[in-house]
């Protein structure tokens, strides 16, 4: 294998459709209330992707050095622990994702927001505050991805900051609405990282590793996946019912099937290996639920 590859398969580029689902919900209900602007659009995307790869990247790196993450772990093999990259190798590659972050996050907010030094002051803030997540999830001290925390990270970063605030860096306000489908884009985002450790329930209770299906065990940890998945579509639902202003706005239901197909599996599939394809499949239906839902409100 290629230098080239082994570095994109440590991106792991697959990854990027969820990330850049919140920036998409953000941006079309932006088009729905009259505000676009295709340079903040794509700075924001080039953003999301250099931390979303600043992640991946951090993942590889953190369960290597901690050694939390076995050789029987059922995921994808990670490159540093696989002996494909040295650590300082990836080290380096992270100050590179931090820089490349930075770069494109500053130059975002002073596209977007000008002379506001206050409100850019804030969205510099909720950066660095990104950059850090996405590196602290497996690396430090006490990395909070080991402690069962991700869940309310990728809530907070896919739904709140991420869909609020691309919505805000394209039109300068908020409404108390807004919050809805920002939680459904949450909800579902923390469905696949729920999915992702109930497949690895076994090895990380070995490991030490504390995600929330480890602390509530499988049984209740499926309940939880349901209750994801539940209340993000009552979210939707509910922001639809006041804000909707067209049937279309309801295309977003035809995602409820894949939903019940997905949880249906995390139900009734036990080995870790017949769950995997159904990470990928929870990804794609979050994707597909927020074009459905983004573009449903835009009024043609």
């Amino acid at each position: 294998m290629s230098k080239i590859n082994i570095w994109l398969q440590a991106f792991r580029l697959r990854t990027l459709p969820l990330a850049l689902s919140s920036i998409l919900m953000g941006s079309l209900l932006a088009v729905s209330h009259g505000y676009f602007d295709t340079a903040i659009f794509l700075l924001g995307v080039l953003t999301t992707i250099f931390l979303q790869i600043l992640s991946n990247l951090a993942n590889d790196y953190g369960d290597a050095k901690s050694g939390i993450d076995g050789m029987d772990r059922k995921g994808p093999s990670r490159t540093v622990q696989a002996g494909l990259i040295e650590k300082q190798e990836m080290k380096r590659m992270l100050y590179v994702f931090v820089v490349l972050s930075l770069i494109s996050g500053i130059s975002l907010i002073v596209l977007a927001l000008g002379d506001q030094w206050m409100k850019g002051l804030m969205f510099f803030i909720l950066g660095l505050g990104a950059i850090a997540a996405a590196i602290n999830y497996t690396v430090g001290k006490s990395p909070y991805g080991y402690s069962g925390w991700g869940d309310l990270f990728v809530l907070m970063f896919f739904g709140f900051v991420g869909v609020l605030g691309s919505y805000f860096l394209l039109s300068g306000q908020l409404t108390p609405w807004l919050i809805l489908p920002a939680i459904s884009t949450g909800l579902f985002s923390v469905a696949v990282l729920n999915l992702n450790n109930i497949r690895d329930i076994e090895s990380d209770r070995k490991n030490g590793k504390f995600s929330i299906p480890v602390r509530l065990g499988r049984t209740r940890a499926v309940i939880y996946h349901y209750l994801l998945l539940v209340l993000g579509m009552v979210s939707a639902i509910t922001y639809v019912i006041f804000e909707g202003t067209a049937w279309y706005s309801w295309a977003f239901l035809l995602v409820v099937p894949l939903l019940i197909v997905n949880a249906r599996a995390v139900s009734v599939k036990k080995e870790a290996s017949d769950l995997d394809p159904y990470l990928k499949q929870m990804a794609i239906s979050t994707l597909f639920f927020v074009l459905l839902f983004g573009f449903g409100q835009v009024q043609f």
